[in-house]
């Protein structure tokens, strides 16, 4: 677990000057966004101030979001939308973004990626100059995997949200992947994600992983828990892991990913995981739970207002 500020077995529940000392101790914060600044169309109350409120005390924020399915210059639009007045688009960090990234930077792929995903994945690969599959909407009726075209130059597998998604896609997928030299990537591992009126949605990590037991294949996850996603961030910014902090909803991709990072963590209570899920986490006698335990844990992001209008 990360070194918190005053030690301890994690989940302790951040109050008044502790918050304060906390943000004393450190230069960078790290935000998740859905369940941490807003859910759906709704900011948390007190987000868009918190964040207003660091950034004037000389902290550098960064929100980094699992969230593949729109690219950052919609994301900016967003934060306006919700009150966040002053969210650059440099400071959001996508697993769709990072993903190109990595194609691009690290990969350096040559070729083309094949995409199950959505459109913030397709338009941030683009921008990124990596070139993609284009599906073609007009196929013949009947077309199958046994007659389909299937495009020589795919280097790589890209698998992220997608609400479109296909037996046909996933069927392709495979036939690419018998390759051993194709990459199999995926933007997140997230195996579901909250709507409103109680329903679900499947995510990004139940396509995966219906994809890595047709192909026998496991995919490099891009976003959190992975460290990538914070390397992306350091090597623009030179973030010092010792002196950042991050803020999520979920124990086993934010806190993980604070933890893989040795990043101090904090819980948040408005999203997905609960106080009773964090003290099981660190009860429990899995060495491996204890990486999912957060360092301090707070209501909502709100419980920082105090000590940052002192």
């Amino acid at each position: 677990m990360a070194g918190a500020v005053g030690g301890g077995r994690g989940c302790v529940t951040l109050l008044g000057a502790q918050i304060r000392d906390l943000l004393d101790a450190k230069h960078n914060v790290l935000f998740d966004c859905d369940g941490v600044i807003w859910n759906g169309e709704t900011a948390v109350s007190g987000a868009p101030e918190v964040v207003s409120l660091l950034k004037q005390r000389g902290k550098r924020v960064f929100f980094v979001t699992n969230n593949c399915t729109r690219p950052r210059e919609s994301y900016v639009q967003k934060f306006s939308r919700l009150g966040f007045t002053d969210v650059a688009e440099e400071e959001i960090f996508s697993s769709a973004y990072c993903s190109a990234a990595y194609l691009r930077d690290v990969a350096r792929l040559q070729g083309k990626v094949y995409v199950i995903g959505c459109g913030g994945v397709m338009k941030e690969l683009r921008d990124a100059g990596v070139p993609v599959v284009e599906e073609d909407d007009n196929a013949e009726p009947g077309a199958s995997i046994y007659n389909c075209p299937l495009d020589p130059d795919v280097k790589a597998v890209l698998v992220g949200y997608d609400e479109n998604f296909t037996f046909m896609k996933l069927a392709k997928a495979c036939c690419y992947l018998r390759n051993s030299e194709c990459l199999f990537l995926a933007t997140d591992p997230d195996p579901w994600h909250p709507l409103r009126g109680g329903r679900i949605t499947p995510g990004s990590g139940s396509l995966t992983a219906a994809l890595e037991t047709a192909s026998s294949r496991k995919a490099t996850v891009i976003g959190k828990p992975s460290r990538f996603m914070f390397e992306c961030i350091a090597s623009q910014f030179d973030l010092d892991p010792a002196r950042s902090l991050m803020i999520g909803d979920r124990l086993e991709t934010d806190i993980l990913f604070g933890s893989n990072c040795g990043l101090t963590t904090v819980l948040t209570l408005t999203g997905v995981s609960t106080l009773e899920e964090a003290l099981a986490y660190r009860d429990s006698q899995e060495p491996q739970h204890k990486d999912c335990t957060p360092d301090y844990v707070v209501e909502s992001v709100a419980d920082f207002l105090q000590a940052l209008d002192e």
